[in-house]
């Protein structure tokens, strides 16, 4: 073997070598949010796996939460009403039965989590008019 022959062999064995192993994802693709549309698709799913879910959250919790909490459970709330329709319909589409798949408990939770936010801000509203109702008298 030539010498030329062995210095191009070692320079390009660390060029050529590879693994079979899965490339390491970097932390800010594996964290990344779904963009564009895929944000209205659960798991990259049209229509996932049944699951259970939590309940409805209480007035009694959300009177303890911030203004600013309870802005970005609002819109939580809202891109999760969003996925739930999108998934209705795909199933919809599909041509699925109700009875076999729905989303309806999860839909249900959704809705009073929202209609309970705005009863609290509607009574923190009422109280702060009150108040001001007083303080002008």
């Amino acid at each position: 073997m030539s010498v030329l022959q062995r210095l191009s062999r070692s320079t390009f064995t660390s060029i050529r070598s590879f693994s079979t192993a899965r490339p390491l994802l970097n932390e800010a693709t594996a964290n990344s949010k779904p963009q564009g549309l895929n944000q209205f698709f659960e798991n990259g799913e049209a229509l996932p796996k049944q699951i259970w879910t939590g309940r409805a959250w209480k007035a009694s919790e959300l009177r303890l939460k911030s203004f600013d909490d309870l802005h970005k459970l609002w819109y939580v709330l809202l891109k999760e009403r969003n996925v739930l329709a999108t998934q209705r319909e795909e199933a919809k589409r599909l041509g699925i039965n109700e009875q076999i798949w729905t989303n309806a408990g999860r839909l249900k939770k959704c809705q009073k989590s929202m209609a309970r936010i705005k009863f609290v801000l509607n009574e923190r509203q009422r109280e702060y008019e009150k108040l001001l109702a007083e303080k002008s008298a």
